[in-house]
């Protein structure tokens, strides 16, 4: 059942278009005119809307640009007695779902609708996971640190500036490209992310630019590689210091020329990509070392940050184990822990040599150990690595 607005400036419409649609289970609302269809709008919730183009005082396409600039996911489809192409065109432009003439086809009507809805639904279900995975990507936080780092993030995601990530394993720095991404101009573009480190080296060519079909022995079809993956949008090169010295030499061709090749073609493809890369690594060291090519740095770090350690960014332990606890309880279908002040003085004495990752991992035990609440007690009896007695 939907809750359906109808505004027209023909009685007989009107009430028709309500007794059908409450026939078939829906809720209507009606209005005579443009100006009270946007007062009963700016006071209800509808699913659709069915306005006529044609109306004194505000015509139809009025109404609709207003009632889109207050929500611009309701499905409005117009409907009027007097259609032709242009006005059908204009109204598709504004923003309508559908056109649809007098006489009414009823049943074109019931489809319309349905389809109307679909949609919608379909965009509250995206807007809905678009919103977890940002928050899932959060960076949680208010120290002085961290609120450097979202300064950062917030001065450069609107550039095309290449960023290089430098921190600790598990500091993070996978958020921070992420929200560099979200906060881009290319956040509808595809977030491609490769692990430097996980691929082997004579694979890591192949896995960042393809390669035709035959090109090796194993090479049975042809692949996509993930810069082609990430065209109009960014792709996230982890662990970058871990990359053979022969990939780094393509990587440096791919940012000069927005060029790259697939293994086994000689075929040049123009892509569009922003890259973003982090490190574990000292690049210093690495260059010093004949490791890491410096004409690569230099093209990649033209922004960098730091993540700062968690024993850099103490004060951010209680926000951070208070997330950890919404998130965990939630997974595991169980109550919320009471953290008590106590336990939160024992987490800050701790060393993190894991950072937020190793902290995560302690506040999931703690959660299935403690059944109500943890206590300093418990931080300091669970909080390291448990052993049998000697």
């Amino acid at each position: 059942m939907a809750k359906v607005l109808v505004i027209d400036d023909e009685k007989a419409i009107r009430n028709t278009l309500k007794e059908v649609l409450e026939y078939e289970k829906h809720e209507v609302d009606i209005a005579e005119s443009g100006i009270k269809g946007l007062e009963l709008f700016g006071e209800n919730e509808y699913d659709v809307i069915l306005c006529d183009i044609k109306m004194d005082k505000m015509d139809g396409i009025e109404a609709l640009e207003k009632i889109h600039e207050l929500r611009d996911d309701i499905p409005v489809i117009m409907i009027s007695g007097h259609g032709n192409i242009d006005t059908a065109v204009e109204s598709i432009k504004k923003g309508a779902y559908d056109f649809l003439e007098k006489p009414l086809d009823l049943n074109r009507l019931m489809i319309t609708m349905r389809n109307a809805m679909d949609r919608s639904d379909l965009i509250t279900q995206t807007k809905t996971l678009k919103r977890q995975v940002s928050k899932k990507f959060e960076i949680i936080g208010e120290s002085r640190a961290i609120i450097k780092v979202k300064e950062m993030i917030d001065r450069i995601a609107p550039t095309e500036a290449r960023v290089l990530i430098t921190g600790s394993n598990g500091t993070g720095k996978e958020l921070v490209a992420h929200q560099i991404h979200e906060k881009s101009q290319r956040s509808k573009a595809p977030f491609v992310e490769v692990n430097c480190a996980a691929i082997p080296s004579e694979l890591i060519e192949s896995e960042l630019f393809g390669h035709e079909k035959g090109s090796f022995t194993s090479a049975h079809k042809q692949r996509i590689g993930k810069f082609e993956q990430a065209n109009g949008g960014t792709i996230f090169l982890d662990e970058i210091g871990d990359m053979s010295l022969a990939a780094q030499a393509k990587v440096l061709r791919a940012l000069q020329e927005n060029r790259i090749s697939r293994v086994g073609s000689d075929k040049d493809i123009k892509v569009n990509v922003r890259v973003i890369a982090a490190t574990n690594k000292n690049i210093s060291d690495e260059i010093e070392k004949n490791n890491f090519r410096e004409d690569l740095y230099h093209r990649l770090s033209v922004i960098l940050i730091d993540v700062p350690k968690l024993n850099d960014r103490l004060d951010d332990i209680p926000l951070l184990a208070d997330h950890f606890n919404n998130i965990i309880c939630s997974e595991y279908g169980v109550s919320l822990r009471k953290i008590e002040e106590s336990a939160i003085k024992e987490l800050k004495k701790i060393e993190w040599t894991g950072n937020i990752r190793e902290f995560r991992n302690v506040i999931e035990r703690l959660i299935i150990l403690c059944p109500e609440k943890i206590t300093g007690k418990d931080v300091i009896a669970f909080a390291h690595p448990i052993s049998g007695n000697k």
